[in-house]
């Protein structure tokens, strides 16, 4: 405050990029708890909403020559069900519901951040590691359920030398439990620079003598936006699959 104060003194121009990130009560207050309902609440809500009327709804009305709503619907279901089907197998396809619910949440918790006074929620590490997280212990359960003590084949490269093959074994374990950092930074952290980017950009436009250029900029950065919020909703959801496999087939 007193930077923006001393900015506002001086004619300068003053903006923090980071502040559209702040989780803030929606309903006033600074007290944050655990019960609080946040902007970024309100935002995961209506990304579920949002997937409710596509999937739900939208598809109610089921018609040989198909709605719009139906149309989308049916080329994600089929985007990902091939997705499902060609990187993990067709015996994974009764995990499909979870995998399309995973990238259905992702895809519009993204889009909507990109709306403006919105809240990405995506952006914020807290949902990006419980999503993770879930991937990164279904997988493993699931794995260990399946195989026993066979699920430990996955870190035990059979294929390499003898005197090798305990040093893998420590680096590919190390790797395995790195899974859920690498999956929820990947995409927090893209998420969270696109926008402060934006953000930057924004600020510059407040400036007669940069305006023009800052437009154009906030222009291409908010098009590169749009495919970004597609395609790690895309990465997110093909290490799923990746991850799926490793469980389903853990043997090197």
């Amino acid at each position: 405050m007193a930077s923006e104060a001393h900015g506002a003194e001086t004619g300068g121009l003053v903006f923090h990029p980071m502040d559209q990130f702040i989780v803030k009560p929606l309903f006033g207050g600074d007290t944050i708890e655990w019960y609080t309902i946040t902007n970024a609440t309100l935002w995961m809500g209506l990304a579920v909403v949002a997937v409710i009327l596509m999937m739900v709804l939208g598809t109610s009305r089921r018609a040989m020559i198909p709605s719009r709503s139906q149309s989308i619907g049916e080329l994600a279901y089929g985007f990902v069900y091939k997705m499902v089907e060609d990187v993990t197998g067709k015996d994974a396809v009764k995990f499909f519901p979870y995998v399309m619910t995973l990238f259905l949440f992702i895809v519009f918790a993204n889009f909507l951040g990109l709306l403006p006074m919105s809240f990405a929620t995506t952006s914020h590490f807290a949902v990006t590691v419980v999503l993770a997280l879930l991937v990164f212990l279904s997988v493993t359960i699931l794995g260990l359920v399946k195989h026993g003590l066979g699920f430990l084949g996955l870190f035990w490269v059979s294929s390499a030398p003898l005197a090798l093959r305990p040093i893998l074994a420590i680096i590919e374990l190390i790797s395995y439990f790195v899974r859920p950092v690498s999956h929820s930074i990947r995409l927090a952290g893209n998420v969270m620079a696109g926008h402060a980017v934006i953000k930057v950009f924004a600020g510059f436009a407040a400036i007669a003598v940069v305006s023009p250029v800052s437009v154009l900029a906030i222009t291409a950065m908010y098009g590169l936006e749009v495919l970004v919020a597609f395609i790690q909703a895309y990465v997110f959801t093909i290490l799923t699959c990746v991850y799926l496999k490793d469980a389903l087939h853990p043997s090197h």
